[in-house]
């Protein structure tokens, strides 16, 4: 009995040991390379490695806490940006982040930025590489492994770190996987009762939110407004989309005879979703798209100071825009 035990007892810490050097020296399969990832400050190996989970850098978490654990180093971790030229083993990344040899470089893409407004960040860097200086919008979109027809909104705005030379196509697919996972997630736990028949017019609701509004209190309430107007059949009619129709042509003052205009965004002329994102919405458009408050609210005006007036009734909105926009003219003019 205590010889089965004892090679029992072998077999299972050769199984274990068979085991660990095949998951430490065995590469990791990232979602592209070069990659980067950030880790935050103060966190502890649990909260390190379900970052890394989060980051697409690991599969499950536990693993990896194991090796740091039996290689005594869990309180030597460091925070910040790291940057991969190429797929690690679990070992090389430990050591990596043990020594924190991590990455300089950073680049904001701001929400509300359309992508054109993006491509200038990144062409101004002075620590990107430019390869997608002299390509296309759909050579970008093709370099990058997105199947979408249009680019805009296609990122996920957000403060990205990266070493000195790093291709904008690297930064860019990076942003575009971010935008696709977060796009995921919201589509999976949306109402499937809302007016969306695709995740990408989430993307689009989510673009026209950003638009609207920079109050994220107020996001919910804008979403709500806009998907009572799509389940009733009545016109979206937001001012982003018009001025977004309107290109290089607007000059900062829209005037009636623009919303008059028939574009395939001017959503004043035309019933529905515009055929794609204004902008790069944030998490918190995105959240409000499938989280809309429920309201009875159809109209909305800007009170002058970032805020808007929310009414149910066209007769209560005329009030309101009698109020807040009217009343404010006459006020600028005496």
């Amino acid at each position: 009995m205590i010889k089965k035990l004892l090679r029992l007892v072998v077999l299972m810490t050769l199984l274990v040991a068979g085991w660990t050097a095949y998951f430490v020296f065995t590469p990791l399969q990232l979602p592209n390379t070069p990659y980067g990832f950030t880790l935050k400050h103060g966190s502890s190996l649990r909260s390190v490695a379900s970052q890394l989970v989060e980051a697409d850098v690991l599969k499950e978490p536990w693993s990896f806490t194991m090796l740091v654990r039996v290689l005594g180093k869990a309180g030597e971790l460091k925070a910040g940006n790291y940057y991969l030229e190429a797929n690690p083993t679990p070992f090389q990344l430990f050591r990596m982040i043990t020594r924190g040899d991590v990455s300089q470089s950073e680049i904001a893409l701001i929400e509300g930025w359309n992508f054109k407004r993006m491509r200038q960040a990144l062409d101004q860097h002075e620590a990107v590489r430019h390869d997608s200086a002299q390509l296309s919008e759909q050579e970008i979109l093709e370099k990058i492994g997105a199947h979408e027809a249009l680019a805009e909104g296609l990122f996920f705005p957000d403060t990205y770190y990266f070493s000195s030379g790093m291709s904008d196509l690297d930064i860019l697919r990076r942003a575009y996987l971010a935008m696709q996972k977060r796009l995921a997630s919201v589509w999976a736990e949306r109402d499937p009762l809302l007016p969306y028949n695709a995740p990408y017019e989430v993307l689009i609701m989510a673009s026209i939110i950003e638009k609207e509004t920079g109050q994220a209190n107020e996001r919910p309430m804008i979403a709500g407004v806009f998907v009572n107007r799509l389940r009733i059949n009545m016109r979206m009619q937001t001012d982003p989309t018009v001025i977004y129709g309107m290109g290089d042509s607007f000059d900062g003052n829209l005037r009636r005879a623009d919303l008059l205009t028939d574009t395939p965004y001017n959503t004043y002329t035309r019933f529905g979703l515009p055929p794609g994102p204004i902008a790069m919405p944030g998490w918190g458009a995105l959240q409000a798209a499938v989280h809309p408050a429920t309201t009875k609210a159809l109209y909305f005006v800007g009170k002058g100071n970032g805020t808007h007036k929310f009414s149910n009734s066209l007769e209560e909105h005329n009030l309101a825009v009698a109020r807040y926009q009217l009343g404010r003219r006459q006020g600028a003019q005496n």
